[in-house]
C-alpha cells in the first residue's frame, strides 16, 4: 500500500507502465471536474470510476480486496477514512471472480484521504473505503482499476 500527494506521483512511475499511465491521468486530469460513471484509458486494462457518495460510518463498511486489479483511489471532494489491513490478517470470504471481490472480516487501520492524496493499493491490501473522518459526508472520489500483469 501506498498513500501520498499527487504532487509525488512522479516518484511512483517507475512502479510500471499501466501505474505511470493512471498516475499521469489523475495529475493531468482535475478529478474534481471529472464525470460520475466509467472512464475508459486503455479498455480493461486500466480505467477510472468516478463516484459521488455520502461516506459512512465505520460500522457500515466492508473490507475487501481484488485479486486482478491494483486500486488507484483518490478522492477530488471530501474527506473520507480508508481502512487497511494486509489480506492475511484478516478471515475471507469466497472470492467472486465475475466481480473481482473478495469480501473480508477483520480489523485494520484507517488513515486519512482528502483532495489531492492517492492511494495505490494491491491484491494483498485489503481495504474499507468510504467511511466518514468524523460524520457521513459527500465525497468524490476517483478509483482507477489497473489490471496486473504489466502493471
Amino acid at each position: 500500500m501506498v498513500i501520498d500527494q499527487l504532487s509525488n506521483a512522479y516518484l511512483y512511475r517507475p512502479l510500471g507502465s499501466r501505474i505511470a499511465r493512471a498516475l499521469d491521468f489523475l495529475v493531468q486530469a482535475d478529478p474534481a471536474a471529472l464525470e460520475p460513471g466509467r472512464h475508459e484509458l486503455d479498455g480493461d486494462n486500466i480505467y477510472a470510476l468516478v463516484s459521488e457518495y455520502v461516506s459512512k460510518l465505520k460500522d457500515e463498511g466492508r473490507w475487501e480486496a481484488h485479486r486482478r486489479y491494483i486500486d488507484l483511489q483518490c478522492v477530488a471532494r471530501g474527506v473520507e477514512h480508508v481502512g487497511y489491513a494486509p489480506v492475511g490478517h484478516l478471515t475471507p470470504e469466497p472470492y467472486n471472480e465475475a466481480k473481482d471481490l473478495m469480501r473480508l472480516a477483520g480489523e485494520g487501520e484507517f488513515l486519512t484521504l482528502g483532495p489531492g492524496q492517492f492511494m495505490l493499493l494491491w491484491p494483498d491490501d485489503a481495504h474499507m473505503p468510504g467511511v466518514a473522518a468524523d460524520q457521513p459526508a459527500p465525497v468524490k472520489k476517483v478509483v482507477v482499476k489497473i489490471r496486473l500483469g504489466d502493471a
